[in-house]
């Protein structure tokens, strides 16, 4: 089942983890080890994570690598099958030799 517009991980991480605990981006980016700009750019949903972001995050704030990334596959996919125009892709026929 597709969620409808799937939350962003930088949403997520504000949302769950950021607001309710009063953490600031700096102390986040320093727990991550990152520097504060990359993980800025997660937050404003500038950058998608990335597989070593997804190992980071796991390590810092729990869930697995693979729920972090596949987080931001549903967003992506979510809003590419908004934009993306699919009229003139057609389907290839596979004959058996």
């Amino acid at each position: 089942m597709t969620m409808y517009n799937p939350p962003h991980p930088g949403e997520f991480i504000f949302a769950t983890y950021m607001e309710p605990f009063g953490l600031s981006c700096r102390y986040l980016a320093e727990k991550l080890d990152v520097s504060p700009s990359t993980l800025n750019r997660i937050l404003k949903l500038q950058s998608g994570v990335s597989p070593a972001m997804a190992l980071r995050l796991s390590k810092a704030l729990g869930r697995s690598p693979e729920s972090w990334l596949a987080m931001q596959d549903a967003h992506d996919l979510w809003h590419a099958s908004r934009n993306l125009k699919l009229d003139r892709v057609k389907k290839v026929e596979l004959n058996a030799a």
